[in-house]
């Protein structure tokens, strides 16, 4: 599968280094974390377990995650050590040296098996971004490659806390108000520092892969010098101990020498393992040197024999394994032992080898029979994403429910193992499809808010600006009413782009609100104001009843008129006793003017005046006496229509007509009030001239 095909990433996804406009889960992370899986507990590549044993046949597993072909151990045999010229007779050939994990390691891009990521993950629990990020860049300028272990651990502990403040954000965002699926985390600077520390880890491994394909070069010249100085020691007649001495300063140079070439390593051992046969052989050396090499060889490979047999109690077969191709190659590093101790000591290792070998292939063999079941189950989920309906995904809502159950049964994928490796790659393709379809059908339906959401914002924004033409208004009454209005309004329209949605709000919210502060102050100022007018209104109203009744008319006239004019300069009085007070008054002057046997018209003109005081204090006179002025004009035509209706129905009256008579006397009657309700309507229209020139003025 191809490790780096990976699809978008959902909403807060922290494993993706590349997110999309439309938030997807990486599903090439299912197929990945199956890969690391393998490589884990799958053999190693072109590995074999030890010495004079056919290679042992690397489960495909190891390669494509998936299934494991049987391994097999057959029977070791000893290698022909180190002996003396005499013994070359009985000497054996020597077995094919096995390929260690150490010689392979990096063969390939990127067979290096990956470490347990718990512990570090673990480890890294508790650091924040910055020391996560001050650590990627520690590792990214080091000197040394680190390990993939590390890294991933660091990258996995700081997309937790990417996550963990992106799911706080989308919590508040939500307590906000706001639908979640409108929701759009806020992106996080530190995140491509992240990234940029990645990459150069990322570059820094390749290019070390690079120089090792090109060192493995070097080495492989550097032994084929080795083995023809080896092969000059073995024709030299010099001096045995110089030819000692050079020979282990040899043998040291070829164990320095790690990395050489895959294919070129079995030949290579074969070469450096005659030439140093001969060396032994044709080489008369010194008993005392040999004992001392045979003790101090015996005493190495008895301790790693004994740490190989501490491995066969390991519950983990595929550590253990990996191991023990550690120890075959410090083996082979390891010159020979007594011969009358060879075959023991060979047998021993080969013994405990071969336990490890078999219980490595029996637990690739036990991971066969549950594979049939995880088809069965990943299939399952495939049939459940194939129903999906997407004729009743209609809303915000039933995206967001559907998407949760699609994330649920990736994370389900992600628990369920190996498959056989025939339908492997099929069932992942098929899965990830269905998958890639669900959420770009899900993209479509956003995009397709998307435009109205644009709509939605410009009539916002005309919203907030007229609320903020408003703020500063003091026609307090009149100013309220309209920004209830605009705010009512602001209810019934949908949501804007999240980008927008709180400086928007925030700025309409700040023009509302100031308007309502400074009309609660000036409400406050004004009460003490209106308490200061009624008790002065209820002086004038006491007047008006304490007015000499014994005055002449004209003169009483006079005073009750001078007292009404002071009584309507006074400014408001508190809402709830305004009818009560002006009741009273009305009451005062009715009196005087009833016992005066003042006209009906004149009072309603009086009262008329008064009430027009009362509209030059209110906020905006010119509006308030224009519209009054309109009403009093839409009466008079009225009482103009109605008054030649009736003076046409008096040429349809005869006087000598049954009842006649009376019918004439009451439109008769009829006639002069509305006359006198035309002159009263023409005084008040002019009253109201005057004072609009005044105004004018």
């Amino acid at each position: 599968m191809n490790e780096n095909l990976e699809p978008k990433l959902p909403v807060g996804d922290p494993s993706d280094e590349n997110k999309a406009e439309e938030t997807k889960p990486v599903e090439a992370n299912v197929e990945a974390a199956e890969n690391e899986s393998a490589e884990k507990e799958s053999p190693a590549e072109n590995i074999e377990p030890v010495e004079d044993v056919e290679p042992v046949e690397e489960p495909e597993s190891a390669k494509d995650a998936e299934t494991v072909e049987k391994t097999v151990a057959p029977d070791i045999t000893e290698p022909i050590e180190d002996v003396a010229p005499e013994a070359e007779a009985e000497t054996a050939e020597e077995p094919e040296e096995p390929t260690t994990a150490a010689e392979k390691n990096e063969s390939e891009d990127d067979t290096e098996q990956p470490e347990a990521t718990e512990a570090p993950v673990a480890k890294h629990a508790s650091l924040t971004k910055d020391e996560i990020i001050e650590k990627l860049k520690n590792l990214a300028s080091q000197s040394e490659l680190p390990s993939r272990a590390e890294v991933e651990a660091l990258k996995q502990a700081y997309y937790k806390l990417r996550s963990a403040s992106v799911e706080a954000e989308k919590a508040a965002f939500v307590e906000a108000g706001n639908d979640a699926e409108t929701f759009t985390p806020t992106p996080d600077p530190s995140e491509d520092v992240v990234k940029t520390f990645l990459n150069e880890i990322k570059e820094k491994r390749a290019s070390n892969a690079i120089a090792e394909e090109r060192l493995k070069e070097e080495n492989y010249n550097k032994k084929l010098q080795i083995i023809d100085s080896i092969k000059n020691l073995t024709e030299s007649s010099d001096d045995f101990n110089k030819l000692y001495k050079e020979f282990k300063d040899l043998q040291q140079q070829w164990n320095d020498i790690a990395l050489v070439p895959q294919a070129k390593v079995k030949e290579l051992w074969k070469s450096y393992q005659i030439y140093t046969e001969k060396f032994y052989d044709l080489i008369k050396i010194n008993n005392e040197f040999r004992d001392y090499d045979f003790k101090k060889n015996l005493e190495l490979k008895t301790s790693i024999i004994e740490a190989v047999e501490k491995l066969m109690d390991d519950a983990d077969a595929v550590s253990a394994f990996h191991q023990l191709q550690n120890f075959h190659q410090q083996w082979r590093e390891i010159g020979p032992v007594a011969r009358e101790l060879r075959e023991d000591t060979w047998t021993r290792f080969k013994d405990a080898s071969t336990a490890i070998n078999k219980k490595y292939q029996t637990h690739f063999e036990s991971l066969k029979g549950k594979e049939e079941e995880n088809l069965a189950e990943k299939t399952a989920i495939c049939e459940t994403l194939k129903a999906i309906d997407y004729s009743t995904l209609n809303s915000f809502k039933d995206w967001d429910e559907k998407s949760k159950e699609v994330i649920e049964l990736q994370a389900k994928w992600k628990t369920i193992g190996f498959v056989p490796k025939k339908v492997n790659t099929q069932i992942f393709e098929e899965f990830r499809a269905l998958c890639d379809t669900f959420f770009e059908r899900k993209s479509e339906f956003f995009r397709g808010v998307r435009d109205e959401m644009d709509i939605n914002l410009e009539k916002k924004r005309s919203l907030c600006e007229q609320a903020k033409m408003l703020k500063d208004s003091t026609e307090w009454k009149s100013t309220a009413d309209k920004l209830i209005s605009i705010q009512k309004e602001w209810k019934t329209i949908g949501p804007v782009p999240r980008k927008y949605s709180d400086a928007i709000w925030k700025e309409f919210v700040t023009a509302c609100d100031y308007f309502f502060e400074q009309k609660k102050k000036n409400e406050s100022s004004q009460k003490g104001e209106e308490l200061e007018n009624l008790a002065a209104k209820k002086e004038i109203i006491e007047k008006i009843n304490n007015i000499d009744q014994s005055l002449e008319a004209s003169d009483a006239i006079a005073q009750v008129r001078a007292l009404a004019d002071e009584f309507h300069k006074i400014g408001f009085v508190p809402f709830k006793e305004k009818d009560r007070i002006y009741k009273e008054f009305h009451q005062a002057v009715d009196a005087h003017y009833d016992r005066l046997k003042v006209d009906k018209t004149e009072r309603r003109f009086e009262a008329f005046k008064s009430n027009m005081k009362d509209m030059s204090k209110q906020d905006n006179p010119k509006r308030v006496l224009y519209k009054e002025r309109d009403h009093l004009m839409h009466q008079y035509n009225k009482v103009k229509t109605d008054l030649q209706t009736y003076e046409n129905n008096m040429n349809f009256l005869s006087v000598s007509s049954k009842g006649g008579g009376g019918l004439l006397k009451d439109i008769t009657h009829k006639i002069e009030n509305l006359k006198n309700e035309m002159d009263l309507l023409v005084k008040k229209i002019e009253a109201i001239d005057e004072s609009l020139n005044e105004l004018e003025k």
